[in-house]
């Protein structure tokens, strides 16, 4: 019998533990808790379960197999590596996954308008695209910097009818898409609605994001029980705001043998100050409408952050997350730009499969603790997203 139960979390006030809950003006919570009332009413509904189980099946091409890395297993030595495949997925990423539970609950609740913020660009183009099924005019935030990063992912929003709009204020990166985002949700929240691209922000954010993106640990769980009829030894994925590290660990958290590790930007080095390891180096603070960790600045602000990976440069985290770690139910580890990178390069040419540079940090921790595990021991690395989006960028960065 596991000591922990996570059924309840969040609580009615969207708290996991002392973290998350609704930081935000009362007109706003009104808002929120309208947004929750819905999603609880309408989630329950055969109707809205069945059109997400075929879409899930029909459109992104659901379950995302289990692939076994045999030759880079052989290459490092020690345990055996195992791959989730959310790069196979409709749109290239796990996005897609939540994007269209929110596309579809705008539908069910008559929004006019969905807003978001978009960092590497996977939740923008699967945002853009769920809202092209469902017949949805879509704005997406997304910084200057990413926008010159994530060049193919900008073509596609706009080939897919979203309105683009580029942030260049702060560090133009994706805390500021996520403030202009907000900005533009709050100007109509009654006909609006803001479809945040991780578990962060007010409640009911965390908790709907977690539930649509529980498929992948859901599937993950069967597939390796009707495989080995035995359960991974390891679970690891990239953290950024976490939200396909929470989608894989859900299913597994009150199985207390399974170690659930998130790795997060080490970036150029936790001595430099040019990183996003908010869980390593970050302290309880607010962020966006809830409490979490945050790197913050001696002042008090949100700390400008840095990760080679779009889509983990933010200065704070989920807030089931958080619990996880001060709980001790997961730990939480960093990645270097250049580990990320030397891990792009060594899985597609060992494996032909080119990861996404977030996917990267997970493989990047599986690449460096293969090697002192047993040949019993089994990872499973999530690959969250495919590397499309970053190929001419590393291209460039490496002289190829």
């Amino acid at each position: 019998m596991s000591k922990y139960n996570f059924s309840a979390m969040p609580d009615a006030q969207g708290y996991f533990g002392e973290y998350g809950g609704q930081i935000i003006p009362p007109e706003l919570q009104a808002v929120m808790n309208d947004i929750d009332r819905a999603y609880e009413e309408i989630r329950q509904t055969p109707e809205f379960q069945q059109e997400l189980k075929t879409l899930f099946a029909d459109y992104i091409g659901r379950p995302s197999p289990i692939f076994h890395a045999r030759r880079l297993s052989n290459k490092l030595g020690g345990a055996q590596i195992f791959l989730k495949r959310e790069d196979l997925n409709h749109t290239g990423a796990h996005k897609i996954n939540h994007c269209l539970g929110e596309a579809l609950l705008a539908k069910y609740m008559g929004k006019t308008k969905v807003i978001a913020e978009t960092g590497a660009g996977q939740h923008g183009v699967a945002l853009a695209t769920a809202c092209a099924l469902v017949g949805i005019p879509c704005e997406i935030h997304m910084g200057q910097v990413d926008i010159e990063k994530e060049h193919p992912n900008v073509v596609k929003m706009k080939i897919l009818g979203c309105d683009l709009i580029p942030v260049t204020r702060g560090t133009a990166t994706l805390k500021d898409a996520v403030d202009s985002a907000f900005e533009e949700y709050l100007k109509d929240p009654q006909n609006f609605i803001y479809a945040i691209g991780s578990v962060v922000g007010p409640h009911p954010f965390p908790k709907m994001v977690r539930d649509f993106q529980s498929i992948i640990g859901a599937e993950a769980r069967e597939q390796f029980l009707s495989r080995f009829n035995a359960l991974p030894d390891y679970l690891v994925a990239c953290v950024g705001g976490g939200c396909n590290a929470i989608g894989l660990f859900t299913a597994f958290l009150e199985d207390e043998a399974v170690q659930l590790i998130g790795v997060e930007p080490g970036g150029k080095g936790l001595d430099t100050g040019l990183h996003s390891a908010t869980m390593t180096l970050g302290k309880p603070s607010s962020l966006h409408g809830m409490k979490c960790y945050v790197l913050e600045t001696e002042d008090g602000e949100p700390m400008p952050v840095h990760s080679i990976a779009s889509g983990l440069d933010y200065p704070g985290v989920g807030p089931q997350h958080c619990y996880l770690k001060d709980l001790g139910r997961a730990q939480y580890e960093t990645a270097t730009d250049q580990e990320c990178l030397d891990a792009f390069m060594t899985l597609s040419r060992v494996e032909g499969i080119i990861p996404a540079l977030e996917s990267s940090h997970a493989v990047a921790w599986a690449i460096r603790n293969a090697p002192k595990l047993s040949p019993e021991t089994r990872i499973l690395v999530n690959i969250s997203g495919r590397g499309d989006k970053d190929a001419d960028y590393v291209a460039n960065l490496l002289g190829l």
